[in-house]
């Protein structure tokens, strides 16, 4: 369990990759042509539009969590194969921008501690922002794990050819099952499933943005 202190740390970076995450999906959906999102209230960066209180907590409790889906109606677009693997992409590549931003400012504020003494205020913030890039990367490409519900399922579909079509429906309706067993398995082990695919990338693009390896 988290103390009160690390959560205090944690939880605005968590709250903002989420909140950020799910906003992306709607703006691109609503660019595209369909509008469903907008009016479901979720083209807002508002979190409490977005959090699922569920989800939250069980980011604390066992360091997986979700947000609210956004709900989108391929219908709506011109080309509902392509857009929707637009609207998919759009969630991951939002943290990852986001961790490059937070990468830049990481950087910015570890040359000016190096020259002037940093207040602990300083280091609360440096630290804050450190996780703040390994959330969004962590986000980024756990997302890009093609399983169900997560959009690297959506992703995959929208790059295989359309006679795959009736396959990757099926292994849309039952994937998450296989998603909800690795989930298990990992708690239960206590091994590291997801992060074995996820880590190496962490690692790489942690260093990259920030200029040091935060793992």
């Amino acid at each position: 369990m988290l103390s009160l202190s690390m959560i205090l740390i944690i939880a605005p970076p968590i709250l903002l990759a989420l909140t950020f995450h799910e906003y992306s999906h709607a703006y691109v959906a609503n660019r595209l042509g369909d509008s469903t999102a907008k009016d479901s209230g979720r083209l807002t960066l508002n979190p409490l539009s977005h959090l699922d209180l569920l989800g939250t907590i069980m980011v604390f409790i066992i360091h997986i969590g979700w947000a609210k889906p956004v709900t989108v109606n391929p219908a709506n677009f011109k080309n509902p194969r392509k857009d929707l693997l637009w609207v998919s992409l759009a969630g991951p590549a939002s943290n990852l921008l986001l961790a490059i931003i937070f990468g830049l400012l990481y950087r910015f504020m570890q040359i000016e501690a190096i020259y002037n003494a940093a207040s602990g205020v300083w280091v609360i913030g440096m630290n804050m922002i450190s996780f703040a890039v390994l959330i969004n990367l962590i986000l980024a490409f756990f997302n890009l794990i093609p399983l169900p519900p997560l959009d690297g399922s959506k992703i995959l579909s929208g790059l295989v050819p359309a006679k795959y079509d009736r396959f990757l429906s099926t292994f849309e309706r039952y994937g998450h099952f296989a998603l909800l067993a690795l989930v298990v398995l990992s708690m239960v082990f206590d091994l590291p499933v997801f992060s074995y695919f996820y880590m190496p990338f962490v690692r790489l693009l942690s260093f990259l943005f920030a200029g040091e390896s935060l793992i």
